[in-house]
């Protein structure tokens, strides 16, 4: 009908000059739009390029991003950066962002298009140890170290989420440095990520993540990477190496506004299930009786007379649990949980006390040899930032197994000090791997009694 009505309106002659006309006049007007934008034809922003690869990636079907995941981390280069602290006393780490490609067997960490020699010096230019005991050579000796490399090796497994790699060699298995050397450390550095982070461990162990394989679940929402026995080369788009440690089982507030050991604990009692939030509060109308806890020991440090120490503590009305330490954490933390009082003498099983319930009372049992220092830093001040209340006895001579075998006028006795400018290995011979406890129980009472006074508070 259109074309009949424009037919009618013009003659053969005029309807081709029309339409020639109207070619030409497209032309003219492509060619002005082609003048006028062409400033914005030229590449794409490399930043584009990746957020339409995010788009375009967003779209396909699984079998299609499976096909294509290799290629893109090869196509798109991001620049490499790395922020390194060597400053703190306890541990060195860097963070890693861009293109980080490690290789597990080999111990390597590539970070292409980036300047190592200006990181990297002294101390520092063979690698880094990722385990947070920083110039402890006895630990360290059993810690892999990563070197840093700027080839570009081909990727074999790509990751969407960043990771953190660390150590479980050095004095892991013992109970105090797997919380004060791994786990507190590990919380610090990972709990930012939400779980959104992979862990790639060194120095693997089945039995330590058997121990704590609740903490790992709970901290990453992907299992765990053995990076030791992968000869393939794993890439990510960011990465720790070691952890951030700031001291002895605590966490240092001002270095991490963020968290603290009151966090650590809730953390804690989220992932064990512990039911108890607070020790008990003594009233005089109520006769419930509150909980001892005696942390047992069997070769050091062992309490000689256990049974009169309960029996005493039973006359004072307190239901009394006596256990040794069990690295089953899911069962060992319900008991502590459920205690109103712990104790034991200075050792790795008081590490415990992550456990217990606020305001509930520690009391530490500090054998000879100067050990205030270590009994304190170790355990004492970390109990008060986890809103414990704190009780110590130190022992006398008396209450000593070296009675038997040094005089009183013994340099053992009389400057333990000057055992400690001996070595380590000399002052622990002494006065931790050969040194036991027999309480005085009727001098020991009174702390236990404080510990009535401070419950009832």
């Amino acid at each position: 009908m259109y074309n009949s009505i424009f037919a009618r309106s013009f003659s053969q002659h005029e309807q081709k000059k029309m339409g020639c006309g109207a070619f030409i006049g497209c032309l003219i007007i492509a060619l002005c739009v082609c003048t006028f934008f062409k400033p914005s034809l030229g590449p794409i922003p490399t930043e584009l390029k990746l957020a339409m690869g995010i788009n375009l990636k967003m779209q396909m079907n699984a079998e299609d991003a499976s096909n294509l995941k290799n290629l893109s981390a090869e196509v798109i280069t991001v620049e490499s950066q790395i922020i390194c602290n060597f400053t703190e006393p306890a541990s060195d780490f860097c963070e890693m962002h861009g293109d980080i490609r490690i290789r597990g067997n080999s111990s390597t960490i590539f970070v292409p298009d980036f300047n190592l020699a200006d990181t990297f010096t002294g101390e520092n230019s063979l690698g880094i140890k990722p385990y947070a005991r920083k110039g402890d050579e006895g630990a360290l000796k059993n810690v892999r170290q990563f070197k840093f490399s700027q080839e570009r090796p081909s990727c074999t497994t790509n990751h969407s989420v960043p990771a953190i790699v660390f150590s479980i060699g050095g004095y892991a298995g013992n109970n105090f440095h797997d919380f004060t050397d791994v786990v507190i450390p590990l919380y610090i550095t990972s709990r930012k990520f939400n779980g959104e982070v992979k862990f790639l461990l060194a120095d693997k162990n089945f039995w330590w993540t058997t121990k704590f394989k609740i903490v790992l679940e709970k901290l990453s929402n992907y299992e765990a990477i053995d990076i030791d026995k992968e000869d393939g080369v794993h890439c990510f788009p960011s990465m720790i190496l070691g952890l951030e440690k700031h001291k002895e089982l605590n966490i240092d507030s001002l270095k991490s506004p963020h968290y603290s050991m009151k966090n650590f604990w809730e953390f804690l009692r989220s992932s064990y299930h512990l039911k108890r939030e607070y020790a008990i509060r003594l009233r005089p109308e109520e006769k419930k009786k509150p909980r001892l806890l005696i942390i047992s020991r069997k070769r050091t440090r062992a309490l000689i007379n256990e049974q009169k120490l309960v029996k005493m503590a039973e006359k004072l009305k307190f239901e009394v649990v006596l256990l040794e330490a069990d690295s089953n954490l899911s069962e060992f933390s319900q008991v502590v949980n459920s205690c109103d009082v712990m104790m034991g003498v200075h050792g790795a099983g008081l590490t415990n006390l992550v456990f217990l319930p606020s305001n509930a009372v520690f009391i530490q049992v500090i054998p000879l040899g100067g050990l205030e220092w270590l009994a304190t830093t170790d355990f004492g001040d970390p109990s008060k930032s986890m809103s414990l209340r704190y009780l110590e006895y130190k022992i006398k001579e008396k209450e000593s197994s070296l009675i038997q075998k040094y005089p009183l006028d013994h340099i053992v006795f009389k400057d333990p000090y000057s055992i400690q400018k001996k070595g380590w290995a000399d002052f622990r011979s002494v006065y931790l791997d050969n040194q036991n406890v027999k309480l005085d129980v009727r001098r020991f009472r009174s702390t236990l009694v404080e510990a009535l006074r401070m419950l009832s508070m």
